[in-house]
């Protein structure tokens, strides 16, 4: 991996979040940056002028060969898929393709850990990184929670702590990636649009662990026994936390609050002060947020259930009659696995996006289901239908591409949509 980036061409695919990041760290650092993004909207223009400002170059609406042929370097922003044009073109001519995170991390000084999972990631992130502030640690809470990894690397120091949310997409093209800590909170059937079956998504998680060696750690979840088998496969320290038998003695605690826990006694952190942060926690926007209550109507933003698997947590929480918002763009989900519990849960079912069609024939004739052409026609509908002590509740199980940016642009829009009712 290049430790040196002065001088260096380099080619960005991807001009989301963490794609911006990196093209202006690494114009900081000296490289001559060249940006490719096969999109073409309003939101780009304006990040595009902003990086042009720097002496950036870049072409939104397509991908060239000239942006990619004679680059030291590719990174690739988390969003693009392996069939990129543009990433073929980097393999086929033999320019190494890198994350940003891997980028980030070839210049970071500080202690990383790094929280993976199907769900619960963002919470975990934030819950250790508070954690450790507690314990006066300087702290830098990145990835996919907010902030990219890129934005921060250079203001970071040794004694310093990355608390780092990473995604199977983002552990694709690692290839030095070692932190002193790695977390797999749990592994359930997700992004199947990308990946060809389990084993493969499975194997892009278990990435998060490949350098590490007996110096470092690996938190497992104990109650999977899928996770609870790749402790044979890690060079590192294997610690395991078990939710379920210790949930039977402190059952306001979740599977979240005991990976948290295990990390924090690596670092000598008591159980007590990870209890107090804990207590105190407000929780995650676009994470069962509660937004409003309307003539004892509670609306609940939980716009980061992109997965079956999520929604079912937020609907195991419900204890009134739910219409729940659902839909989006499928990620090649089995809706039926949860039939029952949307028959025990939900009065309503209130569908947008692409998927509405598949949802609707997945659970046909065990609910009333109706459709919306947009969230505020969902959400205005709902509202219509909802009674006092009825609980509206946005919880897609769906990317958010068909219609929003990201799933915190969705979550963005059904707060001001329910603040305007």
């Amino acid at each position: 991996m290049i430790k040196n980036y002065r001088g260096k061409k380099v080619a960005v695919v991807g001009l989301a979040r963490s794609g911006a990041a990196v093209s202006r760290l690494l114009r900081d650092l000296g490289s001559q940056v060249y940006v490719t993004d096969s999109a073409d909207n309003d939101r780009l223009r304006l990040l595009a002028e902003d990086l042009k400002r720097r002496g950036i170059y870049l072409e939104t609406g397509g991908h060239s060969l000239d942006f990619i042929r004679n680059k030291d370097l590719v990174v690739s922003s988390p969003g693009v898929s392996n069939k990129s044009q543009a990433l073929l073109w980097a393999d086929e001519l033999k320019i190494p393709v890198v994350s940003e995170i891997e980028l980030s991390w070839s210049l970071c000084p500080a202690t990383v850990i790094a929280i993976t999972g199907t769900n619960g990631k963002t919470t975990v992130t934030t819950l250790l990184g508070k954690v450790l502030e507690t314990a006066d640690r300087r702290v830098w809470t990145l990835g996919n929670i907010g902030k990219p990894f890129a934005q921060e690397v250079m203001n970071m120091h040794s004694d310093d702590f990355v608390s780092l949310e990473v995604s199977s997409f983002q552990l694709e093209r690692i290839i030095a990636f070692k932190p002193k800590v790695s977390v797999i909170l749990n592994f359930t059937r997700d992004h199947l649009d990308r990946y060809g079956d389990m084993p493969e998504y499975l194997a892009a998680k278990k990435r998060i662990f490949m350098n590490q060696s007996r110096d470092d750690y690996l938190v497992l979840n104990y109650d999977q026994p899928i996770l609870r088998g790749l402790a044979k496969e890690s060079k590192a320290k294997v610690i395991f936390f078990n939710a379920r038998r210790a949930t039977q003695d402190a059952p306001h605690l979740n599977p979240n609050h005991y990976a948290v826990m295990a990390v924090a006694k690596i670092f000598g952190i008591s159980e007590a002060r990870c209890m107090e942060v804990f207590r105190n926690f407000k929780g995650v926007e676009h994470r069962l947020e509660q937004v409003r209550t309307i003539n004892g109507i509670e609306f609940i933003n939980d716009s980061k259930a992109t997965n079956v698997d999520s929604t079912v947590w937020a609907l195991q929480g419900m204890h009134k009659p739910t219409i729940l918002i659902a839909g989006g763009r499928d990620k090649n989900s089995d809706y039926r696995l949860i039939s029952d519990l949307i028959k025990q849960k939900v009065k309503l079912l209130m569908l947008i996006g692409e998927a509405r069609e598949k949802i609707r024939t997945a659970f046909k004739g065990l609910l009333s289901i109706e459709e919306a052409s947009s969230l505020e026609e969902a959400t205005q509908k709902s509202f219509k239908r909802a009674h006092g002590g009825d609980c509206v509740l946005l919880s897609p199980m769906c990317a958010s591409f068909d219609m929003f940016e990201d799933y915190e642009q969705r979550g963005r829009v059904f707060k001001e949509i329910v603040n305007k009712l």
